[in-house]
């Protein structure tokens, strides 16, 4: 049973290699079928095709496209009428961050029971001008009287500016003024009022006739009080009729001098000559 069995095996295999054979050149006889239908398909195409066919045709130039509908060699503006524009205001800033000036210095605040800052030996430059501990202040109702200032009366010049400082000075006497300027002084002039113990210093100059009462001011009235009654520069040149004469400039005269070791000088009664020492060696010709 066995060879039967090997000799019907071996006739199997050969049944199915030759199916397989046969199957492959039916494939193969399709695909070339299809692909001589499509080359045939292809040359007739080719031959119904004009002879110009081949030749690139030209690409067209696309044109440009711009964003807005004007001559791209030529912007202008429209033309408009004159009276079709109208001026507006601008516009309020939305913030004062935007506005462009300088910023403001901040304020100092004071307690409630502040009444003034003590300012300790005081100097006058002026009459009306106070300077101590790095402050000058202005009293504040008075016009300053200069130190150079000069006042006439009948047809005399004198110096008011420089008397009315020295009896400034004479009522401050050093004492502490107590001023209305903030506590930490500044290198500018600061107009402000100033009082010694309870005496206010602008009433004080203004009714002893020590400087003119500011236009609009509280001392007005006092100031024409004082010019009325002919008080301080308001009123006659000093008296120095009671003061002793000045001294005669003295002019010093040098006494006349004469070369030490001339020979030539003409020596008199009461001068001596001065000779040089015997024992100096002659010169060498």
């Amino acid at each position: 049973m066995r060879p039967l069995h090997a000799a019907a095996a071996v006739l199997t295999i050969l049944a199915m290699g030759a199916a397989i054979a046969a199957g492959g050149r039916a494939v193969l006889h399709g695909e070339n079928g299809r692909v001589a239908a499509r080359a045939q398909a292809g040359m007739a195409a080719q031959s119904k095709a004009p002879a110009t066919s081949a030749i690139p045709q030209p690409k067209m130039a696309r044109p440009e496209v711009y964003s807005r509908a004007i001559d791209p060699k030529i912007v202008a503006p429209p033309q408009l009428q004159a009276e079709e524009l109208e001026r507006v205001e601008p516009r309020a800033p939305l913030s004062e961050l935007a506005l462009a000036g300088p910023p403001k210095p901040p304020k100092t605040k004071m307690p409630d029971d502040w009444n003034g800052t003590k300012l300790f030996q005081p100097v006058a430059s002026a009459a009306g001008v106070i300077q101590a501990r790095g402050y000058s202040v202005a009293i504040s109702g008075v016009d300053i009287v200069r130190q150079d200032e000069t006042c006439t009366d009948g047809g005399k010049s004198w110096t008011c500016g420089t008397r009315a400082r020295t009896a400034f000075r004479a009522f401050l006497r050093g004492r502490a003024v107590v001023c209305t300027v903030p506590p930490e002084g500044g290198r500018d002039l600061i107009t402000a009022e100033c009082r010694v113990g309870n005496q206010d210093v602008g009433q004080w100059l203004i009714e002893n006739g020590w400087a003119r009462a500011a236009k609009g001011g509280p001392y007005v009235e006092a100031g024409e009080k004082a010019r009325m009654a002919r008080k301080g520069i308001f009123g006659p040149a000093p008296s120095l009729s009671g003061l002793p004469p000045a001294p005669a400039p003295f002019a010093a005269t040098a006494p006349p001098t004469q070369p030490i070791l001339d020979p030539s000088a003409a020596a008199t009664p009461t001068e001596t000559t001065a000779t040089p020492p015997a024992d100096q060696p002659a010169p060498s010709e």
